[in-house]
């Protein structure tokens, strides 16, 4: 974060980060929830919960809301629903490259790279390069490879499904926003249209695995948020 402050309130927001970093140091242990498949146990701490909170821009970290803490819970108890899930399959880690362009990508929705390492000293890492940090980096990594693998890989949008498309929402809802305006074909449109579709099929794969998972898993709510 950019200093504007002196040097006496720059001191002063010096000790109230290093009590922000020694909070989350404390309550790391806290588990907050807990996933199981039957077989393997995932943990769900607060301080999880609050570097989830750190990745996403905007959200206030000091102090965390109680409604942005129970919605970093769900996507953990999701993220921990994929991981369990993921386990059963053989994949090679990330590799550094791998790494590094994921972080890159999470940079990009802050305005500087100051300002989220910023979040980050305030929830308990030292930097991007944090041990801790490139961890769950790993883990997004492994979790996007199995979505990947597990629902992208195997959706077929055929050239009827475009066609379809095409005629019955895209030509529909270009008339209501562009009246007048000359319609594109549906060559010009069928790479946006395919990738529409494609996405759209893949969110309803994963929201219908997830239904099922949480059917099938134990999740239990040890500390409220």
């Amino acid at each position: 974060m950019k200093s504007h402050l002196s040097y006496f309130w720059t001191a002063i927001c010096a000790i109230m980060m290093l009590g922000a970093v020694g909070q989350a140091q404390q309550l790391v242990d806290k588990t907050v929830a807990t996933v199981s498949d039957g077989i393997r146990t995932e943990l769900i701490t607060l301080s999880d919960l609050r570097w989830q909170l750190a990745l996403q821009p905007g959200v206030s970290l000091s102090p965390a809301s109680s409604e942005d803490l129970n919605r970093a819970l769900q996507t953990q108890i999701d993220q921990r629903l994929f991981a369990l899930e993921a386990e059963r399959l053989p994949s090679r880690p990330p590799n550094e490259r791998e790494v590094a362009e994921k972080i890159q990508e999470i940079l990009g929705y802050f305005p500087s790279t100051a300002e989220f390492e910023s979040r980050l000293r305030a929830v308990g890492f030292n930097s991007i390069r944090d041990d801790n940090f490139e961890r769950i980096i790993l883990q997004r990594l492994a979790i996007e490879r199995y979505l990947d693998f597990r629902f992208r890989s195997f959706v077929v949008v055929t050239p009827e499904d475009e066609e379809v498309y095409y005629r019955e929402v895209f030509t529909p809802d270009f008339r209501r926003r562009f009246p007048g305006l000359l319609m594109p074909t549906l060559d010009e449109k069928r790479e946006e249209i395919r990738s529409s579709l494609t996405e759209d099929r893949v969110a309803a794969e994963i929201e219908a695995f997830l239904d099922d998972a949480r059917r099938r898993a134990e999740i239990t709510i040890l500390l409220p948020v």
